[in-house]
């Protein structure tokens, strides 16, 4: 007899979708606990199928930085759905949105827009090989899956790839890893092979943010020496730790950066910029970087409200105030229950460090069981109240109990 119950979200999705999810941080691995597929969310809270409620610090891996269903973001998106979504020609909302993408950013003379992290990342880095006339590449921390064509890089943030399965030998050796902080490693790979490297592209260890000025002060002093561009990486960074990321944060301005993420609160949409002269190279004629979808209006409606809301209100002072309250809170916590994890970083983007990658699987767990929605990098967004941060506080308080009881 053929059974015909139904299938869980999570087999039907492994039936037809590789791994279960289009994005790989987002498959769930810690059934039954975690959530097989949320299905609403609404300021800091979201919902899954069974109707359990959860206090997000997930944010969709970042990019929510108002809250979900944010009243402004939604009334942009719902007035210019009604006027359309593409056309044939560039609609004024790319050019608002660029203006002022260039005023708030530092260093950002010029922008273009894409749609992913990484396909802006490999524009940068088509950009600065053509700019530069040089084919090498040093990769920093975790690059999005693009950081895959470098032996030994992070694959998932904390998780290195064993090899660069996929990627022809003769283009992975163009592409050097290097650990952060490392500067003997980057000294020895630029007197290696300096002439021909074209770009440095780092993105932040989260859990080092505090003291990173010093090393992005090392990078540009690197690249200047020999002639090579310093491109950031402000996917997680930019409009978090600050409005223009690590640029504004640690005072060192870069050739090139790629945002995205948080520009958009959920909606897709990435940025490459920089110095307009590097920038270019992309005028008609020299290198092509174009996609049909890079100028779609309702991802950029989205935008011009977020930048607004940075530019006119204290959203930074929000999130830093909030995930200060957290940070503590959970650290707290950790201690109190006898867990040996902590965690470290900016508030506003710490990372879960622990002894054990169990011990972070059994805090996800117990969080999930007691509707706390955490990963290993902790966001916050404006919608959290500090009544949130309590009422998430006193859940973990249980969960850890269980934690730490259980070891």
């Amino acid at each position: 007899m053929t059974d015909t119950r139904p299938k869980t979200w999570r087999e039907r999705a492994l039936a037809v979708i590789p791994l279960g999810s289009s994005t790989n941080s987002k498959a769930p691995f810690l059934l039954p606990e975690e959530p097989e597929v949320i299905v609403r969310g609404r300021g800091c809270r979201v919902w899954d199928d069974s109707g359990r409620e959860f206090i997000d610090f997930r944010n969709a891996l970042g990019p929510v930085t108002l809250g979900y269903a944010d009243p402004g973001v939604d009334a942009a998106i719902a007035a210019q759905l009604s006027d359309g979504i593409l056309f044939g020609h560039p609609h004024p909302l790319e050019t608002r949105a660029a203006e002022l993408f260039c005023e708030l950013v530092p260093g950002a003379e010029a922008v273009r827009f894409l749609k992913t992290g990484g396909e802006a990342l490999a524009a940068v880095i088509r950009v600065a090989r053509a700019f530069t006339g040089r084919d090498r590449v040093v990769q920093i921390g975790y690059n999005g899956w693009l950081n895959a064509l470098a032996p030994g890089a992070r694959v998932l943030p904390g998780t290195q790839a064993s090899d660069v399965a996929g990627v022809p030998r003769v283009l992975a050796e163009l592409h050097h890893q290097i650990p952060w902080e490392d500067r003997e490693a980057l000294e020895g790979v630029f007197r290696d092979h300096g002439h021909d490297i074209a770009v440095i592209l780092v993105a932040a260890d989260y859990a080092d943010l505090p003291r990173s000025s010093g090393f992005y002060e090392f990078l540009r002093h690197l690249a200047d020496e020999h002639g090579a561009l310093l491109a950031y990486d402000e996917m997680v960074t930019g409009f978090r730790v600050a409005v223009g990321g690590m640029a504004e944060y640690s005072g060192v301005l870069p050739d090139l950066a790629v945002y995205g993420k948080g520009i958009a609160n959920g909606m897709p949409l990435a940025v490459y910029s920089g110095r307009r002269d590097v920038l270019s190279v992309l005028d008609r004629g020299q290198v092509v970087v174009s996609s049909t979808y890079a100028g779609e209006t309702l991802s950029l409606a989205a935008a011009m409200a977020v930048m607004t809301a940075y530019r006119d209100e204290d959203v930074i002072g929000v999130l830093r105030r909030r995930g200060a309250q957290l940070f503590g809170g959970l650290n707290t916590l950790l201690a109190k229950h006898g867990v040996p994890a902590a965690l470290r970083g900016e508030p506003v983007c710490p990372q879960i460090t622990a002894t054990d990658p169990a011990i972070l699987q059994e805090i996800l767990r117990a969080g999930y069981r007691h509707g706390v929605s955490l990963y290993s990098v902790v966001y916050v967004n404006r919608a959290h109240e500090r009544a949130d941060i309590d009422e998430a506080l006193a859940r973990m308080d249980r969960a850890l109990a269980e934690v730490g009881d259980a070891r």
